[in-house]
């Protein structure tokens, strides 16, 4: 039987990939021209007339900047998007999902949800914040229908790696996908349908007694 699943952040890289993954579903891929997920009003226009089966939290911002070159403005736009943005989303979906005591809610997080880096605070913050979120609300979910997980992945190929591949190269005059790529366990950067594929996992009806689980995706160098 078709679902539908929304996605946020669903029009290009990962989102794109996870729009993708799910074809054979009635898919609705949000951008932030559809939908600012930040926005409580817009959230609640947007998603709150739907019959949601499987929400994916994927928008998601960053930037990089030691901490003290790290502006307000900067540190409270990656926790609104990051974390706040799916703690809208969610809160809009969740009460169709436990009266009908059936969904999905999968956020896409980071490794940066387990691990910290150096110039990564704003970002890491929110990433931590939306995975303690997700593990919270699985604790008020258990034994419904309802789930709730992360999947928590490495450098993808994407336009967000795009930018920091930029930002080293600007930074430290080297080839930024060849010094990304030598940081990471894989050897690689890892492609968006692989993270597509973890959430469409998550997000399966078999999936039901997997609940509050963190899946990270980066081959082997962070282990939670």
């Amino acid at each position: 039987m078709s679902r539908t699943v929304v996605v946020t952040g669903g029009k290009r890289g990962i989102g794109a990939a996870i729009s993708a993954a799910f074809a054979g579903d009635d898919v609705i891929a949000l951008g932030s021209a559809d939908m600012d997920v930040t926005d409580e009003a817009a959230v609640a226009s947007v998603l709150g007339g739907l019959e949601v089966d499987v929400l994916v939290n994927n928008a998601g911002v960053s930037s990089s900047a030691p901490v003290h070159r790290t502006s307000l403005e900067e540190w409270e736009r990656q926790l609104g998007v990051n974390a706040t943005g799916a703690f809208l989303c969610t809160r809009a979906v969740l009460p169709g999902m436990r009266e009908r005591n059936r969904g999905r809610i999968v956020t896409v997080a980071s490794v940066a949800s387990v691990a910290g880096s150096r110039y990564t605070s704003a970002y890491t913050a929110s990433k931590h914040a939306v995975l303690g979120f997700t593990r919270s609300l699985a604790t008020e979910l258990a034994g419904t229908g309802v789930t709730a997980n992360c999947v928590c992945p490495g450098y993808v190929r994407s336009d967000m790696t795009d930018a920091t591949i930029a930002n080293i190269g600007a930074r430290t005059g080297q080839d930024g996908e060849a010094a990304l790529v030598a940081m990471t366990p894989l050897g690689r950067l890892i492609e968006p349908e692989e993270v597509a594929f973890a959430v469409r996992f998550f997000a399966a009806d078999e999936a039901g007694a997997i609940n509050g689980q963190t899946l990270l995706i980066d081959g082997g160098g962070v282990h939670g």
